[in-house]
């Protein structure tokens, strides 16, 4: 339990971070732009995202031994969450927002959830084995 207080703990950390970093590349609809209170909503979801992948690495030896999975389903959910927030209008890309092309979502949401899933997942492999 202590380990997936800690792998919640430095997801969002992580997350709070790079949503802080890219929140520029974004606005609301009306114009404004993205809100603490919206970044941190966002960080949270993604830490819980985090925390579920970690659990079934946990559970299931299989995918511990193939952390990869981690940032392909990551970047799999990211695009499917972009284009849904996207197409409802709860945000939407400034100029200097670089887009995939094929799947137009933008690079960095596209890639977050599964890079910080895939470093934090390797994170604490590599603790786990430096403390043994």
């Amino acid at each position: 339990m202590k380990k997936l207080f800690l792998i919640f703990g430095l997801s969002f950390i992580i997350n709070w971070i790079w949503e802080n970093a890219h929140a520029v590349l974004y606005f609301l609809p009306n114009g404004e732009s993205i809100s603490q209170y919206m970044l941190l909503r966002s960080t949270f979801f993604d830490a819980i995202f985090t925390l579920l992948v970690a659990f079934i690495f946990i559970k299931f030896p299989y995918f511990n031994q193939r952390k990869w999975y981690a940032l392909v389903f990551g970047i799999v959910v990211a695009v499917l969450l972009e284009k849904i927030a996207l197409g409802m209008g709860f945000w939407a890309y400034t100029e200097f927002m670089p887009i995939i092309p094929f799947i137009n979502t933008g690079l960095t949401p596209t890639i977050q959830l599964g890079v910080i899933s895939y470093t934090v997942l390797s994170f604490f492999d590599l603790k786990i084995k430096i403390f043994k």
